[in-house]
């Protein structure tokens, strides 16, 4: 199933049709966690903040993007996504969110969408690494757990910016890579992506019935790769060439030499 992200204007909110009100993202408290949020291209310029409340008319700003502090906040406008990065949570700390906007307009409200964060000691639901890497044409692998109560829930793997969605027990093929998904029934499920595209770079989740987890995957282009093989013949020529010249020369010089006395020598005339 593929659940859209839907345009409002510019305010981001999930489908209805979906089944989600807003994604319930899992957070291991004690520990640092990063969540990316979205925006509309022509939001580049405007300020960028993260808020917490039930609705959005009551929403406490808690951090300004480019701001030290709790949560820590960082724009990337070539990709029309900031991220809200923090070191430490507690579960009291769980709740309502919102990714958002400034507009500044007088009269004018800012935009924003929100998410729900589920803070435990024990995640029910986790991503072995929260950022993966691979090369253009390679293949990653990503591995998501989950708690025994969740071991009937549907598992899926789902990119963020368009709310795309693989799910475990099918293999579909888009236009970016192949994936795959295997669930071994107990604790964790598998993704596997294969044919990579530089495209596919961006931000994924791992999702398993209402809750889910942020994974970043970045992809690069391949090294190039250092080879033995042999040298073109041209080239292996110009380079015995080179090397073996001066010796060449010092020769030369050396016969003309030997000739030069000998014939002086032959010239000389007999002594009386």
């Amino acid at each position: 199933m593929i659940y859209p992200l839907i345009l409002s204007g510019i305010l981001l909110h999930i489908s209805d049709d979906a089944g989600l009100n807003a994604l319930n993202i899992a957070v291991k408290s004690g520990s640092p966690g990063i969540i990316p949020c979205v925006y509309d291209k022509q939001r580049k310029e405007n300020r960028k903040f993260w808020c917490q409340g039930y609705t959005w008319g009551i929403c406490d700003i808690l951090a300004y993007a480019n701001e030290t502090g709790k949560y820590s906040l960082t724009d990337y406008p070539a990709q029309n996504i900031f991220t809200v990065q923090w070191e430490n949570l507690q579960t009291s700390d769980y709740g309502y969110y919102w990714c958002a906007v400034e507009i500044g307009d007088h009269g004018t409200k800012d935009e924003g969408y929100h998410l729900y964060l589920t803070v435990q000691s024990a995640p029910d639901v986790s991503a072995v690494n929260s950022s993966v890497s691979g090369q253009e044409g390679g293949d990653i692998s990503v591995q998501c757990l989950y708690s025994s109560g969740y071991k009937n829930e549907v598992k899926q793997w789902c990119r963020y910016k368009d709310q795309s969605c693989y799910t475990a027990g099918r293999t579909d093929t888009s236009q970016t890579s192949s994936v795959q998904i295997s669930d071994d029934g107990r604790r964790s499920f598998t993704v596997l992506m294969t044919g990579l595209k530089l495209t596919d770079s961006g931000w994924y989740f791992c999702s398993v019935g209402n809750l889910q987890v942020f994974v970043q995957l970045t992809v690069t282009e391949p090294k190039q790769a250092i080879t033995t093989e042999s040298k073109p013949e041209t080239q292996m020529h110009d380079e015995i060439l080179v090397l073996f010249l001066p010796v060449v020369l010092v020769l030369l010089l050396l016969v003309t030499l030997v000739a030069i006395v000998t014939v002086r020598l032959r010239k000389k005339p007999d002594a009386l």
